[in-house]
Formats: C-alpha cells, sequence, structure tokens
C-alpha cells in the first residue's frame, strides 16, 4: 500500500469516529424533538456503507447530515471513497413529511482504479480502465426532494440535486501502483451531486 493509500485509509477511521460521535450528540440534545435516522437504499446497493441523520431547526427548517463510505475492492476494481454532505432543508408543509427544497456542501477523497464505465454522471469513466486516480473533492449543489410517511416511525425519502464540485488527483499506471504519471490535476464538475432513496426512521 502506497503512502497516499495509508493516508486515506487512516484518515477513514477518525472521519468515521467523529460522525458517530456527532450524531449521538445530535440524538441526546434533541431527545425532546424529532430526530430521523436514515440509510440511502441506491447507496447500500452499491456495498457503501452510508449513515444518515437530520434534526429540526425551526418550524419548516431541518438539517441534515449523512455520511458514506466505501473502503474495499472487488477482483480489483477500485471504487473507494468516503463522502459527507451536510444539508439545510426548507419544508413546504411539515417537517419530515411531502415536498421539501435542499441546499448542501459535499466533501470527501477517493481512489478509483481499473474500472470501464462509458458514461457515469457526465464523466467518461474509460479512462481509469488501465489507471488509478486518487484525490479529494468538494463542491455544494440545490435539490428537491418528497418525503411518504409509511407510519408513525417509519418514512421512505427520494431526493435529487445538481451542483458543483471541485477536485484535485493524482493519477498511476494500474489499480496497485504507486508510481505517479501525473501529478496535482484539477477538474471541475457540474451535474448531479446527489441522488437518494433514503429509509428512515423518526424517534
Amino acid at each position: 500500500m502506497n503512502k497516499q493509500s495509508r493516508s486515506l485509509s487512516g484518515a477513514v477511521p477518525r472521519f468515521l469516529i467523529a460522525i458517530v460521535a456527532l450524531l449521538s450528540s445530535w440524538t441526546v440534545a434533541n431527545a425532546q424533538h424529532e430526530v430521523a435516522v436514515k440509510t440511502n437504499l441506491l447507496y447500500d446497493a452499491t456495498a457503501t456503507i452510508n449513515l444518515g441523520a437530520e434534526i429540526p431547526l425551526a418550524q419548516k427548517w431541518s438539517f441534515d447530515l449523512s455520511a458514506n463510505f466505501n473502503g474495499w475492492s472487488i477482483n480489483d476494481h477500485l471504487w473507494k471513497h468516503w463522502l459527507l454532505q451536510p444539508e439545510a432543508r426548507y419544508w413546504l408543509c411539515d417537517r419530515f413529511s411531502g415536498h421539501f427544497f435542499a441546499m448542501h456542501l459535499l466533501g470527501g477523497q477517493y481512489n478509483f482504479g481499473n474500472i470501464s464505465i462509458p458514461n457515469f454522471l457526465g464523466n467518461d469513466f474509460r479512462t481509469l480502465e488501465d489507471t488509478r486516480v486518487q484525490g479529494w473533492y468538494a463542491g455544494a449543489g440545490i435539490g428537491y426532494g418528497y418525503t411518504w410517511l409509511l407510519s408513525r416511525h417509519w418514512s421512505i425519502e427520494a431526493e435529487v440535486a445538481f451542483g458543483w464540485a471541485y477536485t484535485r488527483f493524482d493519477r498511476y499506471p494500474c489499480a496497485k501502483c504507486g508510481t505517479k504519471i501525473q501529478s496535482d490535476k484539477a477538474h471541475n464538475y457540474v451535474g448531479p451531486t446527489k441522488v437518494a432513496v433514503n429509509l428512515i426512521y423518526v424517534f
């Protein structure tokens, strides 16, 4: 494992511990109010561990925070990354029910390689068929969503968001190699920044 891979994997446990501590403090601080805990079923389908929590801020406002992590490879195909998305939501009717508009930030790190996807989110990933890229990203987006109440505690939520992300990365000649062939390259992305179908439990 090269130095950058170790730094990426080393940052993730600290990141996840901080998220768990933050979510726990939210739950304790807001025990007398609604607190929603959720998982994105679309991310679950890609073997990406994810957890989200949402708390009320005002009558029609809430704050949502989601954390996502994928730290493994399958048959040398790399899709390793972590992502953090804090989001402010404005509800058109009641909180945690019906239509909402959202504004979010996003940030994380990634290590992609040995994959071939013709076009995904406006990017041609066929350049990664024989190479690997490793770097970080940050951005922001706006979105729309809708929440369906299933019972007193359970609900389903769908959301789609579009925005911008800036990334810097290094390129390597193969999935396991540690010798750079391109260093500190920048890229701007405009397109979908969040797609979610969340299963929610409200305390």
